[in-house]
């Protein structure tokens, strides 16, 4: 009951944060699933980062369904540029989740580490690319595809925080970048939590009520709460200095991203 608690807390903490500030889930529910997993007893045979990742795509599959058809509800996501990329953006999801597979826990934990040391830069920063250009060609909008798959796939996130960039500064309206990210989104984590499923199926040293790389008690714990803090944390953003906020949570992040590397 504990790590249901647990859980719980996370699930409602990560959707109100996605929905406050537009976080992919990720970037919290990893590195805190790595905390928590040695509390309730988890032991490490070397597959505990893979299963906080493996968990953490299966969980943003389920709370980024109503953040997509709210998007369409509202027109902003541009289902066209969805159709050119989503192949591309699958595709890498898959290679990302096999090349974490092969990549010991401690590697895979220090290039999280690197990456959301990144992400948090960027996001402290606070300032988006302008928009210089279009966007590219199918050949090199697929190209960047397949990275932001992999990349995401690794990182247990959706790819928002790689894609909105990306489309702000091929001018694409803030609105429908967030909207088509989102939308992007979905099957991106569907993919990558797939094929943790697949690799980690039958790997010797999972815990109890694993699905391969898909730990079934926290995944349940993180889903439900999410759904209901997610859309409170929305009607937050009209009160909150989201702004403000966004920029603390990027210490949050860098100092998450630190403890991955040096722990």
């Amino acid at each position: 009951m504990t790590a249901y608690l647990l859980f719980a807390l996370l699930g409602a903490f990560s959707g109100l944060l996605a929905g406050l500030l537009g976080i992919g889930g990720g970037l919290i529910i990893v590195p805190v699933l790595l905390f928590l997993f040695p509390i309730i007893g988890l032991a490490d045979s070397g597959h505990l980062v893979h299963i906080a990742i493996g968990t953490s795509l299966a969980a943003i599959v389920f709370s980024s369904i109503s953040s997509v058809l709210a998007h369409h509800r509202h027109g902003g996501v541009m289902w066209s540029l969805f159709a050119k990329i989503v192949g591309s953006v699958v595709i890498g999801a898959i290679l990302g989740s096999s090349i974490a597979h092969l990549l010991p826990g401690e590697i895979l934990k220090k290039v999280f580490g690197v990456i959301e040391i990144l992400i948090a830069i960027q996001m402290g920063v606070g300032r988006q690319p302008s928009a210089k250009r279009n966007l590219p060609g199918i050949i090199p909008l697929n190209i960047f595809g397949t990275g932001v798959g992999a990349t995401a796939s690794i990182m247990g996130m959706g790819g928002g925080a790689l894609t909105t960039p990306f489309f702000l500064w091929c001018n694409v309206a803030a609105r429908n970048a967030i909207a088509t990210s989102a939308a992007i989104g979905l099957p991106t984590s569907a993919a990558g939590a797939l094929g943790y499923v697949l690799t980690g199926w039958g790997q010797s040293g999972l815990p109890d009520w694993s699905f391969g790389y898909v730990y079934l008690p926290a995944l349940i714990g993180i889903v439900i709460p999410s759904f209901i803090f997610a859309p409170i944390g929305a009607g937050l953003t009209q009160r909150l200095p989201a702004k403000t906020l966004k920029r603390i949570f990027s210490v949050v992040l860098a100092i998450l991203g630190i403890n991955m590397l040096v722990h």
